[in-house]
């Protein structure tokens, strides 16, 4: 895709098999400078094995996206370490049994669920914003890109918290993307559907998986390379005149 090559991204929830692992994977084969980032380091060093390995560059870091601290060290790391940032792509999230498999319904949630739901998939998405955006107005130009869920449009009797934390990324990227527009820097929301990550493989039995594939208008499931594929788009030249927007990459589950 146009205008990738030797620009610098983060990707801030790269792990293998994952949405973010996907995406490092493939910006690097487009010949972005990636910067993996992840909670766990291991992981992150893993996505960044397999980009070396096919003979991408890409850099492994641990943060944690709860912490502001933490997002703006990775964010000055990345500066002082590639000399700038042209791309952002936020897709962390804990999609633990302790975590999301305690989201119940506004009624019964538990709080502490509740709290950090929020902390990882709205707030710490703000905090990569906060301090990726000033950097990209002062270059002029770049590009960040969030990620949301279909359920926002389905209203689920459950998972309350997923649903509000990933509903509010809808004004935090329209904010963010009239903040930069005018100075050259987009801004996007990506909305999944149900996507057959390694995570969703392991955590889910056929029978649900056929359910899902019964709901879509596609003949197969969602993959970790479909998102990857969006991302790389919207971050390249060709995705120029594309701000401010949600986008379903879904299989037409949603029809919005």
């Amino acid at each position: 895709m146009r205008g990738l090559r030797e620009k610098i991204a983060i990707v801030a929830g790269a792990a293998p098999g994952n949405i973010g692992g996907a995406t490092a994977f493939r910006l690097a084969q487009e010949g972005m400078k990636v910067i993996a980032a992840d909670l766990d380091e291991a992981a992150a060093r893993a996505v960044v094995d397999q980009i070396r390995s096919a003979g991408g560059y890409a850099v492994a870091r641990a943060f944690d996206i709860t912490e502001e601290a933490s997002y703006k060290q990775l964010i000055d790391f990345t500066v002082k370490e590639f000399g700038g940032l042209d791309g952002l792509f936020n897709v962390a999230a804990d999609l633990s049994a302790k975590n999301i498999g305690r989201d119940t319904d506004v009624t019964s949630v538990p709080l502490d669920v509740w709290h950090h739901t929020i902390d990882v998939t709205l707030t710490g998405y703000m905090y990569g914003v906060r301090h990726a955006l000033p950097l990209l107005i002062e270059r002029r130009g770049g590009v960040i890109v969030n990620t949301t869920s279909s359920e926002v449009w389905m209203g689920e009797a459950v998972r309350v918290a997923y649903q509000t934390a990933k509903s509010g990324l809808i004004g935090l990227t329209r904010h963010t993307a009239t903040l930069g527009g005018k100075h050259g820097v987009r801004c996007n929301l990506v909305a999944l559907g149900f996507t057959l990550t390694g995570a969703a493989f392991k955590n889910t039995t056929e029978e649900y998986r056929k359910q899902m594939l019964a709901s879509v208008r596609s003949p197969r499931l969602g993959a970790p390379g479909d998102i990857a594929a969006m991302v790389a788009f919207l971050f390249s030249d060709d995705g120029a005149y594309i701000n401010g927007q949600t986008i379903l990459v879904d299989g037409g589950a949603n029809l919005a």
